[in-house]
């Protein structure tokens, strides 16, 4: 059941069509998913004190109404591990069309997962769950289930996910957290139902799941017209 933060979150973002990064991560919140530590700062000093505060290395990301897809304005930059790196990405990322600040963000490991969801015209909302990050391009697998999720459904996207070794621990690596992954596939589950009449589309993507957590590292949420 949404929340009424949550309802607010919606409604302030109906006339941008989707809801920035960090309204879209505090939704997030509200609904019971894990995301990082996370700060939206409108000046480089509140920038370089949240930094100092999580401990370097950081990720900055740039926020603005104007950028929906911010690798593609090169809003992002990874592996910030000084001051004046973070200073030198703020001044950057202020030349951005529309720029109202820089989400600083604590960052994470694990691998690299995808889950997401769509209101489909035929049969309304279908979650979405593959290998992430810039793999998802490349590699395609991904599996579709219609919403709302049960535990069976879960089950079989495990099991029919051709990247499923890597899940189980792959040559050594530890495996990801099945449980913190089921919780987190059915909650969003109920998220998307919840939000059946307000969405075009929600993307978690990557989502970084190791063995202890499952945290959604970046969301996208685009909105009904």
């Amino acid at each position: 059941m949404l929340t009424q933060e949550m309802k607010n979150i919606i409604l302030s973002s109906k006339g941008k069509g989707w809801v920035l990064e960090p309204q879209a991560k505090r939704l997030l919140s509200f609904a019971g998913l894990d995301v990082p530590r996370f700060f939206l700062a409108r000046g480089v000093d509140e920038a370089v004190r949240f930094a100092k505060e999580i401990g370097y290395p950081i990720v900055g990301k740039v926020v603005s109404p104007k950028v929906i897809h911010k690798s593609d304005k090169n809003g992002v930059e990874v592996g910030i591990d000084s001051e004046r790196k973070v200073r030198d990405a703020f001044d950057r990322f202020s030349k951005i069309e529309g720029f109202e600040g820089v989400l600083v963000e604590e960052m994470l490991s694990g691998l690299e997962l995808i889950i997401g969801a769509k209101n489909d015209y035929q049969f309304g909302p279908v979650v979405l769950f593959g290998i992430g990050g810039v793999w998802v391009e490349i590699y395609r697998d991904i599996i579709l289930r219609m919403a709302p999720l049960v535990q069976r459904d879960i089950d079989s996207m495990m099991r029919c996910i051709k990247a499923r070794p890597l899940l189980e621990g792959y040559r050594g690596s530890n495996p990801v957290n099945f449980k913190e992954l089921n919780k987190l596939l059915l909650t969003f589950s109920d998220l998307v139902m919840d939000l059946e009449s307000d969405i075009e589309s929600i993307d978690l993507n990557p989502v970084f799941c190791s063995s202890s957590k499952c945290i959604v590292a970046d969301v996208r949420i685009l909105l009904k017209q």
